[in-house]
């Protein structure tokens, strides 16, 4: 009877618990294993999620690394930005959803698992059109698009828009938003085939950085609005292509972080350098900003105006794979995980 007990009580153990990728040490790939955790507690405003697919995203490559820290109060080491499930359980104070909805969501942490815990302030509605894989390859890219490019760039209708490295999440997803409202882009990306993606996806020019100068080809070109996450040798290109009122956003800066401006240039230009991390936002700025991309980007999906562009599935015990191709650099859209 007591063994049978014992039995039955290990049993359940199991059951509540999830598998999850683990940065085991900071370093190479291969440092993401699977293994066993226990189910994240859910507070009050929150929803627990079945996890069926998770973004992959280069911040999640610079925490492997040990480079980008996860947020307080966040699990440390779990990585993956944004998921889409099935809700399996709402905290106390949740009104907006109930167990069985098919959202994706936006997370600061943890998504590279079987179940994770999100503001429920923080989730969407699985467009119909799509599945489970190309919904979650939506939020991060999808957020921090609409923040910087449309809300901190102010992009509208007839404005010349850059986007650099076109054939990434953000790029194909900044090129369609711009298209859809009636920007002309231009881009820039590291082969021909990544170009004619671009240029399939909407953009009026792109240009290979390996054979021509950006600042040389779009001399003539006025660019009022560019979003750029490599920094360091392109900031001077980017300053001097830009139009009278400009907006120059920075959500990344891969060559390097230390600039020399030419305050004489951005005065006479007045131009508007800015830029911003979504990670670490509070929850209240989240939740706006997740109103906001449902009323503004949701439609689009809906109209075909904008699709999610998936390279490549991996299992998630695949996940090193995952990240090798991503560091490989030979991909155009989202590479994407599945649970099953």
């Amino acid at each position: 009877m007591d063994v049978e007990l014992k039995h039955e009580t290990k049993l359940v153990k199991i059951i509540k618990g999830m598998k999850a990728i683990v940065i085991t040490q900071y370093g190479t790939p291969e440092a993401l294993q699977l293994q066993d955790k226990p189910d994240p507690a859910i507070r009050p405003d929150e929803v627990l999620i079945d996890v069926k697919a998770a973004g992959v995203n280069r911040p999640d490559i610079f925490q492997r690394k040990g480079n980008y820290s996860a947020p307080p109060g966040v699990v440390p080491d779990i990585p993956g930005l944004e998921v889409s499930g099935i809700i399996r359980e709402c905290g106390s104070d949740v009104k907006k959803w109930k167990i069985g909805d098919r959202v994706c969501a936006l997370i600061a942490g943890g998504g590279y698992a079987e179940k994770v815990v999100v503001c429920a302030d923080h989730c969407l509605p699985v467009p119909a059109s799509l599945s489970f894989v190309e919904a979650a390859s939506l939020p991060e890219t999808v957020y921090t698009v609409w923040d910087n490019v449309f809300r901190r760039g102010g992009l509208k209708e007839g404005e010349h828009f850059l986007v650099h490295g076109g054939s990434s999440g953000i790029g194909v997803t900044s090129i369609q938003l711009a298209k859809s409202i009636g920007a002309k882009v231009y881009a820039t990306a590291g082969s021909d085939e990544k170009c004619k993606a671009c240029l399939d996806l909407g953009a009026n020019v792109c240009i290979n950085y390996n054979v021509y100068d950006f600042d040389k080809v779009f001399a003539e070109e006025k660019i009022d609005v560019i979003l750029d996450m490599v920094g360091g040798p392109y900031f001077q290109k980017n300053m001097s292509i830009m139009n009278e009122d400009g907006r120059l956003v920075y959500i990344n800066a891969m060559k390097g972080s230390s600039v020399e401006l030419n305050i004489g240039e951005m005065m006479r230009k007045r131009i508007n350098i800015t830029g911003s991390t979504l990670r670490s936002r509070d929850k209240r700025f989240k939740t706006a900003l997740t109103e906001e991309v449902l009323i503004n980007v949701w439609p689009k999906i809906d109209s075909g105006h904008f699709k999610p562009v998936i390279f490549k599935e991996f299992l998630l015990k695949d996940a090193w794979q995952a990240h090798k191709l991503m560091e490989d650099g030979n991909h155009i859209g989202k590479i994407v995980l599945r649970t099953e």
